[in-house]
């Protein structure tokens, strides 16, 4: 069976304090996953008390930096509209340069209109949005890849740039991975191709999977970029345990049910997953994220560990 790549990926604005990202980070690291990824919200979602309140994406990201040592590190997405594309990219390759090279880039267009309210932030349409995204990618890809001693420069409709010295460089080169992903079938396949290492597709059932890769493998040849290049991953809700009353248990820990979850996400007993793991794998997944809504739940961390990673 192809093997998957697992990282966590966690919903922190549903509840939780740095000390306890840091725990599920360090509980990742330990049990061997690739990366730790968060979401980047500012507004709790559904019937929780969302405390203490929201944390931002990329501070957290910078602690985390310093307090792990070998786990990548990045967001499942950071919406255009929080950011200006200048010092997006200083954040982010600072963040790099902290972390020793080991930061990745999600990025997107933003859809949550409320947290947009709740927090004073414009929340134009979907065109725009979308369009503020493609020129803030290509303005952060190029400061990033400027050469050092030279500048940038690029009029945008939204944001233009004279003579920046495009400071600093992140780490990695040419530049930290960027995800992207959605169900988008035109400008979000087209900016994949052009810009992405990783495209992501937000939690749906393997079925729905191929016809959407397909349609970003076909933007990918309309410039002669070999879609194998691309890595393909999906998000996916985690919960699994070592028999069935363990699975009902954490399923009733996030108020789910088991057998719903067993239909929508990567849900059930070790073998139950480790079949749905391979159903992945055998429709082109090369990587997934596993999204932990219990955070205090470290043993489930150790047991995916346990159970799927080499």
């Amino acid at each position: 069976m192809p093997k998957v790549q697992l990282r966590t990926f966690t919903e922190p604005q549903q509840g939780a304090s740095y000390d306890d990202l840091l725990a599920v980070a360090l509980a990742s690291e330990a049990a061997g996953f690739d990366a730790f990824f968060r979401s980047d919200h500012y507004l709790k979602m559904g019937d929780v008390d969302g405390m203490p309140g929201p944390t931002h994406a990329w501070v957290t990201l910078a602690g985390l930096a310093r307090d792990t040592t070998k786990i990548r590190l990045g967001t499942l997405v950071s919406p255009i509209t929080f950011y200006q594309p200048g010092p997006l990219a200083i954040s982010v390759a600072q963040v790099d340069q902290m972390s020793g090279g080991r930061v990745e880039l999600g990025i997107g267009a933003g859809w949550y209109e409320q947290e947009h309210t709740a927090y004073g932030l414009p929340f134009p349409g979907l065109g725009d949005r979308m369009s503020r995204l493609e020129e803030a990618v290509e303005q952060i890809v190029g400061l990033w890849t400027t050469p050092e001693g030279e500048t940038f420069n690029h009029e945008g409709d939204f944001h233009s740039f004279v003579d920046s010295p495009a400071l600093p460089k992140p780490t990695q080169q040419p530049h930290p991975p960027i995800v992207i992903g959605g169900r988008g079938k035109k400008r979000t396949p087209a900016l994949a191709a052009r810009f992405a290492e990783d495209f992501n597709l937000p939690f749906g059932p393997p079925a729905d999977i191929p016809p959407i890769m397909e349609n970003v493998a076909r933007a990918c040849e309309a410039i002669d970029r070999d879609p194998s290049t691309m890595t393909w991953s999906a998000a996916q809700v985690l919960c699994v345990g070592e028999n069935d009353a363990e699975v009902d248990r954490r399923a009733a820990a996030i108020g789910r049910e088991a057998d719903e979850m067993r239909e929508n996400g990567v849900a059930g007993t070790v073998e139950e997953v480790r079949d749905k793991l391979g159903a992945l794998a055998d429709v082109g997944v090369d990587r997934l994220y596993l999204q932990v809504l219990d955070l205090s739940d470290l043993e489930h961390i150790a047991l995916v560990g346990e159970s799927f990673i080499d």
